[in-house]
Parts: structure tokens; sequence; C-alpha cells
């Protein structure tokens, strides 16, 4: 079934990850924790919120696609996380929402180091990361909370779309960060 041409957003269910990322999550940014703005965005994408606690039973039962958002990406857009949902279902595959890297990367050999990588080659892992009936019906639970982890263990055994999210997007991680989120999503 091809879900792009829907009014309404696919039914989907979904839960803010903020398992070991300290304290974070629970920094304010436009005076709201990141926890309360993640939680949100994926409300207004039309996923339906569920605890991270939720039998794995319950979420193949449902056959519906599961979104992990991160709670360090707390102002990613709710029609990004919409888009990464349909996205999933058309393509039957797992979706990331992925960041362009800006730092110079450079390669480290015996303690030493080399030349600069390529950054046009490299991506951050960002929010959400979308997986659809087939993989959660797959699955025994999730590997991992660290979603770097979770998207090399899910690109072991299924299709992954990585997926430029908007700058807005973007994952904090410190309160610097925060300060800089802040600043780029301030209302004109």
């Amino acid at each position: 079934m091809d879900y792009g041409d829907e009014d309404e957003a696919p039914p989907a269910l979904g839960s803010v990850v903020e398992q070991d990322r300290g304290t974070l999550p629970f920094e304010l940014i436009h005076g709201e924790g990141l926890v309360a703005c993640a939680a949100w965005a994926l409300g207004a994408a039309g996923v339906t919120p569920v605890d991270t606690g939720t039998p794995w039973e319950a979420l193949v039962e449902a056959e519906e696609p599961f979104v992990l958002h991160d709670a360090l990406c707390p102002m990613t857009p709710p029609d990004f996380i919409a888009a990464c949902v349909v996205r999933a279902l058309d393509h039957a595959c797992v979706v990331v929402g992925v960041r362009p890297v800006t730092d110079t990367v450079k390669a480290v050999a015996d303690g030493l180091v080399g030349e600069t990588v390529d950054r046009a080659s490299l991506v951050a892992v960002a929010s959400p990361v979308v997986l659809p009936p087939a993989v959660v019906a797959a699955l025994d639970g999730l590997p991992s909370y660290d979603f770097v982890e979770l998207v090399a263990a899910l690109r072991s055994r299924f299709p992954v779309e990585l997926v430029e999210a908007p700058p807005e997007g973007r994952r904090v991680g410190s309160v610097d960060d925060v300060r800089v989120l802040e600043a780029l999503t301030a209302g004109g």
C-alpha cells in the first residue's frame, strides 16, 4: 500500500528514548524539558506513544510501525517524523534520520593522526528510527537504546534507508548544544 498520498498519517506506535542519556534529556529548551519536546513532536506526528517498557510481544501484535525518537533530538519536526513512518511502510525498510557530519574527521593509525576523512561519506545518526511491522515482528526486542549501536545491529539484518533530517532535528550532546539548538529554533 502506498501511504504517500494519504491525508492522514498511517497508524504507528512510538517511544521517546531517554535511557542511558544521563540528565541531559531533562535540560530545558524554550522552557520545556527536551524529553517533553520530543514527546510532543512524536504525538504531533500522529504516533501513538507507548512506554519503552511495553512488552515487545504487544508491539508485534499491533502490526504497526514502531518509532523510536531520541530525547536528544527534541526539535525534530513532526512532519519529518511522519514522513519517515510513511517511507518505512512504502519501502518496507528501517528508516533512520541522519545529519551530515560537519566536523573535521582525521584517521588515526598506530597512534598517529593521519589523513582527513572525506565528510561527504559520513553521517551522524539523529532521529527517528522507524521499524516497519515486519522488522518489529522479526526482532525479540531492541538490541540497544544507543541509536548508533541500534542502527548498526539493524543494518546487519534488514534494509535500512538513511534520510537527512532538517537542521532543527540535530542531536544535542551538551548544555551548550541545547543553547545552540534553542537559538536555531527560536521563533521569528
